[in-house]
């Protein structure tokens, strides 16, 4: 059994931290993180997942959010930990917010790609997608591609499958590197800072007591098409348009700081 559940944040996470500065509103169909000079604030999900497709809608932190960071991943827990990363750096008004990404396996990331957006993530919600299966990873912003991480086993690099992780989300002080490097520091004079959230979806395989809900119910649905997605023609070149007018930074690309040579997945054929 696929688990789908849609949206109730009452039913599918957990305040964890912020001293009240976490709001479940709307009967429970609207999230508030918020920040301000004492803490910032954030959640988890119920559950842990071993694949999943998970969305949410966000609005992010208006105006002057220079310094603040908002963050959207999937983590697993340990010191050789598994992260498929969303995190958002603030601005300064007027300057675009910066989507940045990143996968860890076993601990080790250093696999930023990061992006600016093609409207402004403050005046609505717009949906952010994590899609997690045996064979992809794919980052989605409002059902376009913006990235896509593949296994690569086969050629030495090592996936996240096997541990399974839990859904976070916080809002926090980052002041020392978020903005500009750190030049810009948060002017605490604006807060609190608030991101909302809403339509909080999990299309996945949920991990209890050391097994997989999907491996109760191995027959093909349409409820798990998700476990063997990948991005058809079309959607392959929504990929290839963002990456070529909206992509910032690329790990792939970055040799001064790849300097004995760019990591293996950068460099092999995909066929």
């Amino acid at each position: 059994m696929v688990a789908n559940c849609a949206g109730n944040f009452y039913q599918d996470v957990d305040i964890t931290w912020g001293d009240g500065r976490a709001k479940l509103l709307n009967n429970g169909q609207l999230l508030t993180l918020s920040l301000d000079k004492a803490s910032g604030s954030g959640f988890q999900s119920k559950n842990e997942y071993l694949f999943g497709k998970i969305d949410a809608q966000v609005k992010l932190v208006p105006g002057n959010s220079a310094g603040t960071v908002t963050a959207y991943y999937l983590k697993s827990p340990g010191s050789k930990w598994d992260e498929i990363d969303f995190e958002f750096l603030g601005n300064l008004s007027g300057d675009p917010y910066i989507l940045h990404t990143n996968v860890f396996t076993q601990g080790k990331g250093d696999r930023e790609q990061q992006f600016h957006l093609w409207f402004d993530p403050t005046a609505d919600f717009h949906t952010y997608s994590i899609l997690w299966n045996p064979h992809r990873i794919i980052f989605y912003v409002d059902g376009t591609p913006i990235r896509e991480f593949n296994n690569l086993e086969s050629k030495g690099v090592l996936f996240p499958k096997k541990q399974p992780m839990r859904i976070y989300s916080s809002l926090w002080n980052a002041d020392d590197w978020a903005t500009r490097g750190g030049l810009i520091k948060t002017d605490w004079s604006l807060a609190p800072f608030t991101a909302s959230y809403r339509n909080y979806n999990a299309n996945a395989c949920v991990w209890s007591s050391g097994s997989s809900s999907c491996n109760q119910n191995s027959g093909s649905s349409n409820s798990s098409s998700w476990l063997s997605e990948e991005l058809d023609a079309t959607s392959q070149g929504r990929l290839k348009w963002v990456q070529k007018n909206y992509m910032i930074y690329d790990y792939c690309k970055d040799t001064k700081r790849f300097p004995q040579g760019l990591p293996k997945e950068c460099t092999v054929n995909v066929s």
